[in-house]
């Protein structure tokens, strides 16, 4: 009798040394990717410093990726910081201005931005999101006499939160919103995103 249950109890010690340990939910790096919706919205753009006298918006799919980090500051509170690249597909602004055509692409975007959370459950975190964006923008004009072109880098602040949810020990997916602002040098220049993304957390 004894021994039986000493074979048992160095059974289960010899288990639970080899169950594998369970991973710290949203502590740690990251990486992952994301696709949705993206709306842009353009007015007064400016062209060789000739004003463009036109308000318009597009409807866009957009795909990017991302890598973070994040720290569990106690058991609920959940801080870090990432960075984006994203470009939209099909996403060029088409407007008329004085009789003449525009175009305006939003070529791509990356973003830094740190991130503040908290984990409703073990497996669910709630966060906001600030931080620093930049577009590479090309806006071209075309008249009776030429066609005029201009690249810019704009710079702006973006704001945002979502959920995240974990659905394996590495996987985890999230729902996000995000509103970014590209300032009015040379123009205003907005974006609002509605995002699905994948991480996988190391």
């Amino acid at each position: 009798m004894k021994s039986k249950v000493i074979l048992t109890a160095l059974a289960s010690f010899a288990g639970f040394i080899a169950a594998p340990a369970q991973a710290e939910n949203f502590d740690g790096p990251y990486i992952g990717v994301q696709a949705g919706w993206n709306r842009a919205e353009v007015a007064d753009r400016t062209i060789d410093a000739q004003p463009i006298d036109a308000e318009v918006s597009r409807d866009a799919l957009v795909l990017g990726g991302y890598a973070g980090y994040n720290y569990k500051i106690n058991d609920r509170v959940v801080i870090g910081a990432e960075a984006g690249f994203s470009g939209a597909f099909d996403d060029e602004v088409r407007d008329q201005s004085a009789g003449n055509s525009l175009t305006i692409d939003p070529r791509y975007s990356f973003d830094l931005s740190a991130r503040a959370g908290y984990l409703v459950n073990d497996k669910t975190l709630a966060y906001l999101r600030g931080g620093y964006a930049n577009s590479r923008v090309r806006t071209t004009l075309v008249s009776d006499d030429a066609i005029t072109r201009a690249s810019d880098n704009l710079d702006g602040w973006l704001v945002g939160g979502g959920v995240e949810r974990t659905l394996t020990d590495k996987i985890s997916a999230r729902l996000e919103y995000r509103y970014t602002d590209f300032g009015n040098n040379g123009g205003h220049f907005d974006q609002h995103q509605a995002l699905v993304g994948i991480s996988y957390n190391f």
